[in-house]
């Protein structure tokens, strides 16, 4: 779920929807999408606007429907104001804005969104990541998506997790079938479980964690860097079969598995 919209948040919404004729939901969710993209680019998924889809200011928009060229520019409409909104353009109608930043997302411009309040129970998530695209929160598990990082981030327990996503596009957490806590998110590559994406040095700096003892291939190398010849042949078939799923290249695979085996 996002976090509540401001008073300034609340206005561009209700305009934006009187404006392009769409629910304040839809509009809702790509402003959070805009403001996630700093003003210049979106990730979304909403239904109303075709799914999953893309834009960028002064670039390509890409919808789910790709001959549909009615919504794209409705899409392409939409986030140019909104983005006039978000970078401070003093065009825009969208009335007073905060000076500062409710929800940590900046524009290009160097101004602060103000659109949206902050979330007092947000996990920290680490800052060099930027604005995530998409939040929330299942099974105990929060995460956020950093498409420009092309990171997902988990976190659980007050410990963060992250994942490459590769090409993956997500665009939110996949409704749970079970009572477990592994999560699975939806790409325009299809269903992906985070367990199915390259872990990003989270088990560095915790061989105790018990992820690491009950997945050799995610296991932390012993001090001084080494990796046991277990722990070398348990990685290589986790990247075999990150490979398999397409999630690795030919050449990312070569690459990470010269390198183990240097290992050995």
């Amino acid at each position: 779920p996002m976090p509540p919209l401001t008073d300034a948040g609340e206005r561009l919404v209700a305009e934006m929807a009187d404006r392009h004729g769409l629910s304040e939901d839809a509009v809702r969710a790509m402003l959070a999408a805009v403001v996630a993209g700093g003003g210049t680019q979106a990730q979304f998924d909403i239904p109303e606007l075709g799914g999953m889809g893309q834009w960028s200011r002064g670039g390509m928009t890409m919808v789910g429907d790709m001959f549909n060229h009615e919504l794209k520019g409705q899409v392409d409409a939409l986030c140019s104001d909104l983005s006039e909104a978000v970078r401070g353009d003093t065009h825009t109608t969208a009335g007073p804005r905060q000076s500062q930043s409710q929800g940590g997302a900046r524009g290009t411009g160097g101004t602060a969104s103000g659109f949206f309040k902050a979330d007092p129970d947000a996990p920290a998530w680490p800052e060099d990541l930027g604005a995530p695209s998409a939040t929330g929160s299942q099974n105990g598990v929060a995460y956020a998506v950093f498409p420009g990082a092309r990171r997902l981030a988990l976190s659980e327990g007050g410990r963060v997790r992250l994942f490459d996503t590769g090409d993956h596009r997500i665009g939110g957490v996949s409704q749970s079938q079970s009572g477990g806590r592994s999560l699975s998110f939806s790409s325009q590559l299809g269903t992906i479980r985070a367990e199915d994406l390259p872990e990003v040095g989270a088990e560095e700096d915790a061989p105790d964690a018990p992820d690491a003892r009950a997945d050799p291939a995610r296991a932390a190398p012993a001090s001084g860097g080494e990796m046991s010849d277990e722990q070398v042949f348990a990685r290589l078939e986790k990247l075999g079969e990150l490979r398999d799923k397409g999630i690795l290249s030919e050449d990312e695979f070569a690459a990470k598995k010269a390198e183990l085996l240097a290992r050995l």
